[in-house]
């Protein structure tokens, strides 16, 4: 891994809880539309600036990322974000109730991306991605962090700890409870030299974010014919976790209809591939099982093959689900793009699967078991990809909070 300081645009101490927002991507233009409503500092009005026009305006019009850089000099302009004064790495620790990971913000290279040290697991949508691409090379900047993860390193705990016994630059708890806590470090060095000997990083959360951001890298280098590759648009902002502090929810799936079956010829045609269990747990207690939910009733899928080493996407519980269920019997071929299945992040509870369902949303509610960190990193490991929304890290990082300028 190459990785190294950089100077942040950032908010002063005091307003970073008002400035400090959720990442982009896990609120719709309405939830961003709220959080933002009565509070101008809000760094959705850079991230989702939408919201800042009619609820009818396209968010891919000009005017929108137009607006988005408007922003961004607006908020510099007031003092709502100012250059760091010299280059730093910073320790970022997420605490939601008994659980706490501490990861390192930086910048990483373009070309570990474009090698295959920072590898993914996930295929990006081009529509999302070109939106993301466009925001950054609009803004000149990256908004917010791309979340990787890496094979614990005890050398590296112990330097993020011996920083996080510092004075924190930032300290709050947002809205949805967790506590943010940043340091900032400006002795990178042992930093930089501990993640050299770190073989590859994994995309954990924002695919987009670090397709949008190679692809803006790209386009400026192959514009200026004096590149160099030190340029500040070869890096694009980035926390690091270790692997072993993550902690993976659920991403849960929801089904409008029921592909012309009715309930019983349903049960019937998923008996035939599953044991199927009625009265089962609405959470499923290990891998190899499903719980489903239909006309008021919990439901439990079972089967027995084990995981199979040659094949670590094809073992996966969402894998199987879609493979022997959702695909031949709601006919849910392509997932990414069927409107008819919605995805449900872990962190809205089984409560959210069965409102959908008793309010006729959905015909039925699928409630997984969270796929495994090394999970993932087999399959990445593996050149492979995941099926789509299949993990749901949580808790999650604040945008706002560091900003990193491509100029």
């Amino acid at each position: 891994m190459n990785i190294k300081p950089f100077i942040a645009l950032r908010p002063p101490p005091d307003r970073a809880a008002q400035i400090a927002a959720p990442p982009y991507d896990v609120v719709d233009t309405h939830e961003a539309r709220m959080i933002a409503r009565d509070n101008p500092m809000c760094f959705l009005r850079i991230s989702r600036s939408e919201i800042d026009f009619p609820e009818d305006t396209d968010p891919h019009a000009d005017v929108v990322y137009e607006q988005a850089a408007a922003n961004l000099e607006s908020f510099i302009r007031k003092g709502y974000l100012a250059p760091a004064p010299k280059e730093a790495v910073y320790v970022y620790r997420l605490e939601a109730g008994n659980h706490a990971q501490t990861g390192l913000v930086t910048v990483c290279h373009v070309e570990e991306y474009e090698r295959d040290i920072i590898r993914k697991h996930e295929k990006t949508r081009k529509r999302t991605e070109d939106d993301r691409a466009r925001h950054v090379f609009t803004l000149n900047a990256n908004t917010g962090p791309v979340f990787l993860t890496y094979r614990d390193q005890p050398a590296i705990d112990r330097l993020t700890e011996k920083v996080a016994q510092g004075t924190p630059l930032y300290q709050f708890t947002s809205d949805d409870g967790v506590r943010h806590t940043v340091w900032e470090s400006d002795i990178a060095e042992p930093f930089v030299e501990a993640f050299s000997g770190v073989p590859a990083a994994y995309v954990a959360d924002g695919h987009h974010r670090a397709a949008s951001a190679v692809r803006v890298a790209q386009m400026k280098r192959e514009n200026n014919p004096q590149h160099t590759g030190r340029e500040n648009y070869n890096w694009f902002l980035s926390v690091l976790f270790p692997a072993g502090q993550l902690r993976i929810l659920p991403y849960n799936r929801c089904v409008r209809d029921l592909n012309g079956l009715s309930p019983a010829a349903f049960l019937e045609r998923v008996g035939k591939s599953f044991s199927v269990q009625e009265g089962a747990e609405p959470e499923p207690d290990a891998p190899g099982r499903v719980s489903f939910y239909l006309e008021g009733t919990w439901y439990g899928l079972r089967w027995s093959e084990e995981a199979s080493a040659d094949d670590p996407v094809a073992s996966l519980d969402v894998s199987i689900l879609q493979d022997r269920l959702l695909d031949p019997i709601l006919g849910i071929r392509d997932p990414r793009n069927d409107p008819r299945i919605e995805f449900i992040g872990g962190i809205r509870g089984v409560n959210a699967l069965t409102q959908r369902v008793d309010r006729g949303r959905a015909a039925v509610a699928f409630s997984m078991y969270p796929v495994r960190v090394e999970q993932l990193m087999e399959v990445a490991d593996a050149g492979l990809i995941m099926p789509p929304k299949s993990t749901w890290f949580e808790p999650k990082l604040r945008s706002g909070l560091l900003v990193h300028r491509l100029d």
